[in-house]
């Protein structure tokens, strides 16, 4: 069901609603703050272009999970909704746009240069767990997105969406590189996340419905 076709919510619902966002978007700072902390020091470590970049998704995401936390606190007031929603939903899209110009030019420059990356237990583990945490996070707030009407809601969904993506693209090549000694399968993981994320912020940045407008 698109969100346009849900049925009105009362203001008790709303707020609810509002609350639980609110808690969600809460949750994804913390774990993303975690999860950055850790992949951007096991991709320095190790020279993993992948999981550096995952890293720096994750900064991303708590970007976005920020502009999000300020949308919801708009959205009992009517007046500022609309404004905060077209100004959220921008946010998002931007920063999508810088994650894929960067990981593309330093995916690129590793592939260019053979620079071989170290394997990496640390940055492994992070990508298995956000592999299971991401998808149940993207859906409560998916949930929720579609309820309040907000596409700026639903960027961000889809912003954590794309973090489990991310995370089993990532989880590939670093994977590839420590058992098979792949080195290229790393950078090639992180070029293969550049045009899923610039899709997503072209989208956010044109204020186009993304796929999770659909429940």
């Amino acid at each position: 069901m698109a969100i346009a076709d849900l049925a009105p919510i009362t203001s008790e619902q709303r707020a609810q609603l509002v609350r639980r966002g609110l808690w969600l978007n809460t949750g994804t700072i913390l774990y993303n703050c975690v999860e950055a902390v850790v992949s951007i020091v096991a991709g320095v470590m190790a020279g993993s272009v992948a999981l550096l970049s995952f890293g720096l998704d994750s900064v991303i995401e708590v970007t976005a999970s920020g502009a999000a936390k300020w949308r919801l606190h708009a959205d009992l007031d009517a007046g500022r909704r609309a404004r905060v929603e077209a100004i959220t939903v921008r946010i998002v899209g931007w920063t999508f746009l810088a994650l894929a110009v960067y990981v593309a030019i330093d995916s690129a420059r590793t592939l260019w240069l053979r620079e071989r990356p170290e394997s990496s237990a640390l940055g492994l583990a992070v990508l298995v767990l956000s592999a299971i945490v991401m998808p149940v996070l993207a859906r409560a707030k998916r949930e929720v997105a579609a309820a309040l009407s907000s596409r700026a809601l639903i960027a961000d969904a889809a912003q954590t969406s794309l973090c489990a993506y991310l995370s089993l693209i990532a989880l590939a090549g670093v994977g590839l590189n420590a058992w098979l000694g792949w080195w290229w399968a790393d950078p090639v993981a992180a070029l293969a996340m550049v045009p899923i994320i610039a899709k997503e912020g072209w989208q956010a940045v044109r204020g186009e419905p993304h796929c999770d407008d659909c429940c």
